[in-house]
């Protein structure tokens, strides 16, 4: 049988940087199949797919579709082709909605004008008979992040698409949402269409792909059937080394409070979020207090909060001490405060400045960077390489503009930038989104090293699992409100999914 694509010795080179990206990488993919790819950060995976779906040009190789070789040399081309990609960042008008964002570019005409009535009806029949349901008369803003995703996977299958292919399509979406998406890509397959599916998350992996494709610096070296596949050979093969999965945090005394929130209310500021009511809650110098909840109760507002990113009705919280509600972000870094933002294009970094620039953004005004009001050079560019060697920034030099980096190796800027200088409180909001095992033991430990020397750090995340694994205490956030906090060990995890459902806390059965 003819495979539906292959890809034969595709080469990519990036003179800028110096980088060979994609190293004579070969593979094929059958109609009905989902095809896993995945690597550590910066191995090439999207590079691989941009040379697929047109974003690059290859420097050597051959596309082939039903056994043709075929020339791609922009979107264009591939959407022709039948290939269709959704990226790790979306791009959806958030003012349109779900159909006209689905239909964009390939609107149906009535008397000359846009038939929207039209294009609702076929983007409905495309979602019931793709697996993804959605109401097409929705804007797309007041959609939560799980529904723009499907947002955006209508698109791609919106040109009679017959190979997919979902580059971290899980990375913003709550457990919950990963299972339906996993759920709707099997769907897919059955129905005929081939997706390959890049992700960092290797129990997903396990349960949606057939075949798995390793790949580690540029090059493939291995393919598994799933059925002969663990997360542990999977990460040996990713990383080159047995990789610890699961953190193991020890125990420290924790100290004097470092992070105090006393009866904080703020009002919801959009659709995405539910505000905050009478939040109060105290972390100690050497202890991790993890977050749960699902996406939109309230975390995104908490940590703006603390950070002085957003203002709040009432309440008082301090900073070692430092009261820097309704302040500045300054006062809040003055204070000891570190902020791993969830928003790591928009908020944690700028992609069009340079990674020296970067590095020293939230310290450039420190004697460590400055004289007098005059920056020095020499001790930036070391701070900027030795952020990159440690954290493994693939692909990254200190005098070039970041925004060509994964967004994993994004990531990695912003918490070696965050986590240097042994900060007295750190917020990590969603740490590892993105990130291969490899990195995230790396910022794992990291994490845990920072509380042993006395950090008190509150922790972010989407990943139930990593909340658990690495908290001292959990507290559950839902509507705006907290639960807890509960130790380490108190509460099973079907139990924080009770309360992160919002059920009746009484009801809720603690473990004794």
């Amino acid at each position: 049988m003819t495979a539906l694509l292959e890809l034969d010795g595709l080469r990519k080179y990036f003179a800028s940087s110096g980088v060979l990206a994609v190293a004579d990488v070969s593979l094929e993919i059958n109609a009905g199949e989902v095809l896993a790819l995945v690597g550590e950060n910066g191995t090439g995976k999207t590079t691989l797919m941009n040379l697929l779906f047109g974003a690059y040009q290859l420097d050597a190789g051959r596309i082939l579709i039903d056994g043709e070789e075929v020339a791609i040399r922009s979107a264009q081309d591939a959407i022709d082709h039948g290939i269709g990609m959704v990226q790790q960042h979306f791009a959806l008008v958030p003012s349109f909605t779900v159909a006209q964002n689905v239909m964009l570019g390939r609107e149906p005409l009535r008397a000359g004008a846009v038939d929207d009535r039209e294009a609702e009806r076929v983007v409905s029949e495309l979602a019931d008979r793709s697996g993804f349901p959605i109401d097409p008369r929705k804007l797309v803003a007041s959609l939560p992040i799980g529904l723009q995703q499907r947002v955006e996977i209508l698109k791609a299958l919106a040109g009679d698409t017959r190979l997919l292919i979902l580059d971290e399509p899980t990375a913003v979406l709550t457990p919950a949402e990963a299972d339906d998406l996993i759920g709707a890509v099997r769907q897919l397959a059955a129905l005929g269409t081939a997706v390959v599916f890049i992700s960092h998350k290797l129990p997903e992996v396990l349960a949606v792909a057939d075949r798995i494709v390793v790949m580690r610096r540029g090059h493939v070296v291995g393919t598994l059937d799933v059925g002969d596949a663990t997360p542990a050979t999977i990460a040996r093969m990713m990383v080159g080394r047995d990789v610890l999965l699961s953190a193991d945090i020890g125990h420290v005394e924790p100290g004097a409070p470092a992070l105090e929130l006393e009866g904080v209310s703020a009002p919801q500021l959009s659709a995405g979020d539910s505000g905050l009511d009478d939040v109060s809650l105290t972390v100690r110098e050497g202890e991790i207090i993890g977050v749960a909840g699902v996406s939109g109760n309230g975390q995104g507002d908490l940590v703006d909060a603390i950070a002085a990113i957003r203002k709040i009705e009432r309440g008082r919280i301090r900073v070692t001490g430092t009261d820097v509600a309704n302040t500045d972000p300054r006062r809040a870094r003055d204070a000891g405060l570190a902020h791993i933002a969830e928003d790591r294009m928009h908020v944690g970094l700028n992609r069009e400045a340079t990674l020296e620039e970067n590095a020293i953004a939230t310290a450039y005004r420190s004697k460590r960077f400055n004289v007098a009001g005059i920056l020095k050079p020499r001790a930036i560019h070391g701070f900027a390489a030795r952020l990159i060697a440690d954290y493994i920034v693939r692909g990254a030099s200190p005098r070039r503009i970041i925004g060509h980096l994964s967004g994993g190796n994004l990531q990695k800027i912003v918490i070696g930038r965050e986590l240097d200088g042994e900060p007295a409180v750190i917020l990590a909001n969603q740490p590892t989104r993105g990130l291969d095992v490899g990195s995230i033991e790396f910022v794992h430990r990291s994490l845990l090293d920072a509380r042993d020397r006395g950090a008190a750090i509150l922790l972010v995340s989407a990943e139930l699992e990593e909340i658990v694994s690495l908290s001292d205490r959990i507290v559950v956030m839902y509507d705006g409100t907290l639960a807890g906090p509960f130790d380490r060990g108190e509460l099973s995890n079907e139990q924080i999914g009770t309360l992160m459902a919002g059920h009746d806390l009484e009801a809720v059965e603690v473990v004794a």
